[in-house]
């Protein structure tokens, strides 16, 4: 059995089988071996119906009773509804969607339920439970003088040796169609038939204590003990960490032996000492560190990361300056050039007018490009003004090198946008533009542009380290004089009425306020197990009605055309909507130095980092700002990471507290990243991440094609293929 096969040729499939295995992304033979558990359940280690409370995760054992197929009273949704009663009480089950369940188990059945409980106390349910049928000899409850392994099981010590396998079962990741059970019993099968050959070197297997690739499997959807299973998921961070890192590190290496401008420093410090304020040490730090690289002579590949209104655009501004200051290798004349990609239009416009106001004093043509039309400045009849132009001019102008610098979103790497002497690319939020990029964006073969990428996001050491092995790391951790620490409270229930009436105050005073939202519409009210989250659309009515009704308001989400979202934004900046209520879309958005108040409903939803970027939104001024986030939970977990965005100095502590508290699977993008969830759990694991990363550089070194090691290559070359299609 290869581990390129499709399911399909070892397993009859129905056809709502291949479409849940489609969604989860398991396709192949590896594609199943792994797709693993995302949790081991104990057995043995059953709770009783009575002492079960809402919102907790639980095993429970009994009898099926009255599971019957029916339909909702008021969404008419097919479902399966019934009991399961143990010795101590019984709790209603309920499947949505899902009515062959009830021809499945007959009356009385013995079943293992694995569910999280819902409702309300005194009226619990579990919904959607994965039932497994057991023999009564398998349950503590039923034969209670065998003796339970959870306590050893769950400590990872003792292992029971008549059956040492059968202390934990895996949970899987589910769809429609395909339950744990399913994935249980398809492992078992392909297990012992799979050909596996271990790409990772023996001697790393060795040097840190890891098991074969066999091993791992086995030990991870089959293991002993909890001590096992960890084991297992070690292995496969590391091999994963390890993987990315050998990309990267290829990536570097083979960058250093490209060629690129070499920048010349000139003089930058008469450009930034006419900046319109003092530079921070961090951004000086910055320039000095970017321009150094810059003068190498090979391309540079630096990421630059720092909290909003920290300064970016300057030191990008700085690194510009030296670019188009600098005369193309022996010649005279001229000058080389810089591309600015922004990932909005309404960013690319507020970058060239940023640039305009950075490059006043020094004059030099700057163009603007993007979907909806292209300018130009200075206009030829007015020095101060800026000019709308045609495409074929600009393209012009670009091509023969008359306009150093390019500001627009991704028309920039079109075919027909020619560069003349491109030394520079600035990419704003977008970090993975690799070294085919910039050259087809160069459009030359041997002179590869510097790459500076820049992100507000904040991101844990750890993460920058694995996903951005290939760039150079630059922090900007210092704010400007005069900006204010935004005043971040918690809003309870009762003290909403005290929030508004703030709000009011700074709205009176000509203010402006983001309202974000979880959602943008309100959910079907019929379906019980809905997302009960407040939604754009509903809460914009509401404050309209009640709360603001003098005051413009209006809604942003992603939903929305991008001319729709560019024209809401620019009314926004222009000063003609007072609030904004809006989804997570405003994240990455455009300066509005008036905003200055947040209010983020269901702020348990979303990640501290996230909410740190949405805070971001309103500290664009010398102004007080406020960010009030109210959640929907009180629960311990949600009021502790809170507390830590209120208390939290910077992004850069806040991500790594958002990395320990919230857990790396909850980290928005892991999928552009390309890391599975066993991946991400590495990046909360400094040493391994560092020990991946130095044995790649280590293996790289010695052997850049791989030559020695042509399973690994193989294995790299498949993972490359398959985030492709993704």
């Amino acid at each position: 059995m290869r581990l390129d096969d499709p399911l399909s040729a070892h397993f009859r499939l129905i056809e709502a089988q291949k479409t849940a295995l489609a969604k989860l992304g398991v396709l192949t033979v590896r594609d199943l071996l792994y797709h693993f558990p995302f949790r081991y359940d104990i057995a043995g280690a059953e709770a009783s119906i009575s002492g079960l409370m809402p919102g907790q995760e639980t095993t429970v054992v009994g009898r099926v009773v009255k599971l019957e197929a029916k339909k909702g009273w008021k969404s008419r949704i097919p479902m399966t509804e019934g009991f399961i009663e143990d010795a101590t009480a019984r709790i209603k089950v309920r499947w949505f969607n899902q009515p062959y369940i009830a021809k499945m188990y007959a009356e009385g059945t013995l079943v293992r339920a694995v569910g999280k409980v819902s409702g309300s106390p005194g009226k619990i349910y579990l919904a959607n439970p994965e039932l497994q049928k057991i023999s009564a000899t398998e349950s503590p409850l039923f034969n209670p003088k065998k003796d339970s392994p959870g306590a050893s099981a769950a400590s990872g010590q003792g292992e029971r040796k008549e059956n040492p396998s059968s202390d934990l079962f895996a949970i899987y990741s589910e769809s429609r169609g395909v339950t744990s059970l399913w994935f249980r019993s398809a492992i078992k099968k392909i297990l012992p038939l799979a050909e596996v050959e271990d790409p990772v070197p023996a001697a790393l297997l060795k040097k840190y204590n890891l098991p074969t690739l066999r091993t791992a499997l086995v030990w991870a959807h089959q293991p002993k003990n909890l001590k096992t299973a960890e084991a297992a998921r070690k292995r496969f961070a590391f091999e994963e960490v390890f993987y990315i890192q050998l990309v990267r590190q290829a990536d570097r290496l083979a960058a250093k032996k490209e060629k690129a401008f070499a920048v010349m420093q000139g003089d930058v410090e008469s450009f930034v000492g006419a900046f319109p304020f003092s530079p921070t040490q961090a951004q000086k730090n910055a320039i000095k560190t970017l321009l150094a690289d810059m003068g190498q002579g090979h391309p540079m590949s630096r990421l630059l990361e720092g909290d909003v209104g920290s300064g970016k655009t300057a030191v990008a501004a700085a690194a510009a300056y030296a670019t188009v200051h600098t005369r193309p290798e022996g010649q005279d004349f001229g000058t080389l050039q810089v591309a600015y990609m922004a990932p909005t239009e309404i960013l690319a416009k507020q970058h060239f007018e940023s640039f305009i106001k950075f490059f006043e004093r020094f004059p030099i043509n700057i163009g603007l490009i993007t979907g909806s039309g292209c300018y130009k400045f200075p206009s030829k009849v007015n020095r101060d003004k800026i000019t709308a132009i045609s495409r074929a001019q600009l393209l012009k102008w670009v091509a023969n090198g008359e306009i150093p610098v390019l500001i627009g979103t991704h028309a920039l790497i079109q075919k027909a946008v020619q560069f003349k002497h491109l030394a520079l690319v600035i990419i704003d939020e977008q970090h993975r533009f690799g070294t085919s990029q910039r050259r087809a964006l160069a459009k030359k073969e041997k002179i590869l542009p510097h790459l500076l990428s820049m992100t507000a996001t904040p991101i844990p050491r750890t993460l920058a380290l694995t996903v951005y092995g290939d760039l150079d790391l630059t922090l900007l951790d210092e704010m400007p004089p005069g900006r204010k620490r935004v005043i971040t409270e918690i809003v309870r229930p009762s003290e909403r009425r005290a929030a508004y009436e703030k709000m009011r105050e700074e709205l009176a005073a000509g203010r402006q306020a983001y309202v974000i939202c979880p959602r943008i519409d309100e959910p079907d009210p019929d379906k019980a197990f809905a997302l009960q989250a407040k939604s754009v659309k509903a809460e914009a009515k509401r404050l309209k009605k009640d709360i603001f009704p003098e005051y413009a308001m209006d809604i942003l989400h992603s939903k929305m055309r991008p001319a729709q979202k560019d024209a809401v934004m620019l009314k926004f900046a222009n000063g003609d909507i007072d609030i904004l209520v809006a989804t997570s879309v405003v994240e990455v958005g455009v300066n509005v130095p008036n905003a200055t108040m947040i209010f983020i409903e269901g702020a348990e939803r979303f990640g501290l980092s996230q909410l740190h970027q949405l805070r971001g939104r309103v500290v664009r001024s010398t102004h007080q700002a406020y960010c009030f986030v109210s959640p929907e939970s009180k629960g311990e977990a949600t009021m502790a990471r809170l507390k830590a965005l209120v208390t939290a100095k910077n992004g850069f502590a806040l991500a790594e507290a958002d990395l320990l508290q919230r857990g790396p699977g909850e980290l928005a993008g892991r999928k552009q990243w390309g890391i599975s969830d066993v991946g991400m759990e590495a990046i909360k694991n400094l040493k391994l991440v560092e020990a991946a990363r130095a044995e790649a550089l280590t293996l790289i070194e010695k052997d850049a094609a791989l030559v020695g090691h042509p399973l690994l290559k193989e294995t790299l070359a498949a993972r490359a293929m398959h985030m492709h299609f993704e």
